[in-house]
């Protein structure tokens, strides 16, 4: 005999429609269960033949949830059906975070860690985070996780220095320069370059097989280091690259030679953005030629560097990592076989180049890199204080 309803649910159409759009939003099973049964056991649409294990079967529960479920809805309202009770001792409980707790963990997170300590680790949080009520460490995690706090991650990065009008003034430069539609008389490069160790295998690789990766021993033969240049045109997505022995300012001058004489020389004047290294220099042209050569590559080239601590913007620095993940991310045991690899993958990349979208522009620098521009009132008002200064002073000798 199917048992009798002792609890019973009426809704009116407004109060169906709100528990309806409650449950669309409900943030778990549990919750989305027990809004379900509530709408099952509405004797306004379904009538009174509706039992227990009807409104069970429809919404998907067992029969005690079914009558828990109502008999708290009849007696405290829809808050209380659908927020099931749980033991304050419970593992489940110590899933539950509050705001001050959270603020907690993440103010530690962003703090430098103990002495002795590289990093934070979810057990030294848990160690030296005071909180007002003891959670689990999965439940740090989480928190961490839900603000995009990673503390066990860093990375190196050319940071700057703030209120810097001598880096904004050379950024605001290169991101005009980049903005400039392409004109084959006036071609864009960009140039960079990277040192490279020759590393040699001590051992053959047992290469990749079904259900196995390949395998490559951690000991190696060191044979020495050189320098990749690569030039990029960011307009064709073109990349040229040279592999030298030493990175001097003679090689540099030389790279200078070969954009000028070969790759472009048919341009009127080549715009080259680099960064600041110690050997990008148009002086570097006259340690390597005579003064009439040095004069000729300089007149055809307009130079732009980026800031200082903004080599990010060297649009070349995006073909070496393209260079890298390509080509160099392996051992390459002599310069000869370095050469090799590189000219084979530098020919297929410019069969089918693509060209760099470069999306920062310098109204997006104004917002985002607000903090980097100058505050104009200060330096009018040093301006004017100095002013004053020499005033009382021309007065005081007058005097």
């Amino acid at each position: 005999m199917a048992r009798s309803r002792s609890y019973r649910v009426s809704l009116s159409p407004v109060e169906r429609k709100k528990i309806q759009h409650a449950k669309r939003k409900a943030n778990s099973d549990n919750r989305r269960v027990r809004y379900a049964i509530i709408l099952a056991a509405d004797e306004k649409r379904y009538g009174h033949a509706l039992t227990y294990k009807k409104i069970a079967a429809k919404a998907g529960a067992s029969i005690p949830t079914v009558v828990d479920t109502l008999k708290k809805f009849c007696t405290g309202g829809i808050t209380k059906a659908v927020t099931p009770l749980r033991n304050p001792n419970s593992d489940t409980s110590r899933l539950k975070v509050t705001g001050a707790d959270e603020a907690r963990i993440i103010a530690k997170a962003c703090s430098a860690p103990p002495e002795g300590y590289c990093r934070w680790t979810l057990k030294l949080l848990d160690q030296e985070v005071i909180l007002e009520e003891p959670i689990s460490i999965s439940t740090i995690g989480r928190v961490l996780r839900n603000n995009a706090l990673h503390p066990h991650l860093d990375e190196y990065w050319c940071i700057p220095p703030e209120e810097d009008p001598e880096f904004v003034a050379r950024m605001e430069d290169i991101l005009d320069i980049y903005e400039q539609p392409y004109d084959p008389k006036y071609p864009l490069w960009c140039i960079d370059e990277k040192p490279y160790q020759i590393l040699g295998e001590t051992r053959e690789p047992l290469p990749m097989r079904p259900g196995d990766i390949k395998k490559i021993d951690s000991e190696y033969k060191r044979n020495g280091t050189v320098s990749i240049f690569c030039f990029i045109k960011p307009h064709t997505g073109e990349i040229r690259h040279s592999v030298e022995e030493t990175r001097t300012a003679v090689d540099f001058a030389e790279k200078l030679r070969f954009l000028v004489d070969v790759i472009e020389p048919e341009a009127e004047k080549i715009t080259l953005v680099m960064d600041n290294l110690n050997t990008h220099s148009i002086a570097s042209l006259y340690k390597a030629f005579p003064p009439e050569e040095a004069a000729r590559i300089r007149r055809k080239l307009d130079i732009h560097y980026t800031p200082v601590h903004g080599s990010w913007l060297d649009i070349a620095e995006i073909g070496i990592n393209i260079m890298t993940r390509e080509c160099l991310d392996r051992r390459i045991p002599s310069i000869e076989s370095l050469r090799s690899e590189m000219e084979c993958w530098n020919t297929r990349y410019n069969e089918n180049p693509s060209p760099v979208n470069w999306q920062f522009t310098t109204k997006d620098a104004r917002l985002k890199l607000r903090h980097l521009y100058p505050d104009i009132d200060k330096y009018r008002n040093e301006r004017n204080e100095r002013r004053l200064k020499k005033i009382q002073k021309l007065e005081e000798l007058q005097e």
